[in-house]
Formats: C-alpha cells, sequence, structure tokens
C-alpha cells in the first residue's frame, strides 16, 4: 500500500503571459508546494466568459505537487492567479514511477532544507 503522502498529484492551470508564469512557477517551487513547475509554449484558448465566445493566448502550468502538500498548493496558486475564475485542474494519477515520487515528496517536505 502507498504512503498517501506520497501520492503525486498535478494541478493544471492557464495563465495570461510568460511572465506571469515564471512568478507563480518560481513561487510555488521555492515555498516548497511544488516539487517542479512544467512551463509550456503559448496555447490558444477558445472559451465562453460572461455570454461571450473569446479567444486570448495563454501559457500552460503543469505543477507536480503531493497529496501532503495539494491543498496549501492550490491555496498559494489561487492566491497568486490573476484571473477572476483561474483554471485550477488536479488530476490523481493512478501510477507513478516510485523514485520520482519519492523525490516530489522530499522536494515539498515542509521541513526540508531547515
Amino acid at each position: 500500500m502507498p504512503d498517501t503522502d506520497i501520492e503525486l498529484r498535478l494541478v493544471l492551470s492557464n495563465v495570461p503571459d510568460e511572465t506571469v508564469a515564471a512568478r507563480i512557477a518560481r513561487t510555488l517551487v521555492d515555498e516548497r508546494l511544488a516539487a517542479c513547475v512544467n512551463v509550456f509554449a503559448a496555447c490558444r484558448s477558445v472559451y465562453r466568459w460572461q455570454g461571450d465566445i473569446e479567444t486570448a493566448d495563454e501559457i500552460t502550468l503543469l505543477v507536480k505537487t503531493t497529496r501532503a502538500r495539494h491543498h496549501e498548493c492550490v491555496r498559494r496558486l489561487a492566491a497568486l492567479h490573476p484571473y477572476d475564475v483561474p483554471e485550477i485542474v488536479t488530476l490523481a494519477p493512478e501510477q507513478v514511477w516510485p523514485a520520482y515520487a519519492q523525490w516530489a515528496a522530499d522536494e515539498t517536505a515542509a521541513d526540508a532544507g531547515s
């Protein structure tokens, strides 16, 4: 049975530009709320907002955290996010390479580096 604190969580979020993406990614990793944040190239989003169909170029973030740090990570992401309604979607993978899960747990340990 896996240690529930080492269960990996993947959090997806789109942000408006590379500057915001870099700031959020650095903050989450610096505060040990995420082991890693992938910052993807720009994508085009088409969505309905306040009755109109909108299009925007956005940057996708893929945040790697653990179950133990997930709640705090999502709260911080929401606080840093500039949108009124930020996209924050969490996925719980069924399988994660054990060494990678352990690395993520080590890098997000609240007491690491103290």
